[in-house]
């Protein structure tokens, strides 16, 4: 392969959970990663996040999908495919 050709991106697709943590001095609560799982497809991972939303100790959480250049190691801002109850504000865009 030469350093012409273009190297395949690799997408991969997150469903991330959250609880919620207990408030500190400034009296605000907060909200932490619980659970992470990669899926191959976007609808597994939509599928994942929605069950896990529904679940008693989960607070909220996300499916997305990022793209890895796999020369350089650097990974794209997420692209949310579903967001479901307290989940943390993205300021990426």
């Amino acid at each position: 392969m030469t350093s012409s050709e273009p190297t395949a991106e690799k997408i991969h697709y997150i469903c991330q959970t959250y609880v919620e943590t207990k408030a500190g001095r400034d009296g605000q609560a907060g909200l932490k990663i619980a659970k992470q799982y990669e899926y191959s497809t976007a609808s597994e991972a939509q599928n994942r996040a929605e069950r896990e939303a529904l679940t008693e100790d989960c607070a909220g959480a996300d499916a997305y999908m990022v793209t890895e250049d796999p020369t350089s190691g650097e990974v794209s801002d997420p692209d949310f495919l579903v967001r479901l109850g307290n989940v943390p504000v993205f300021d990426g865009y």
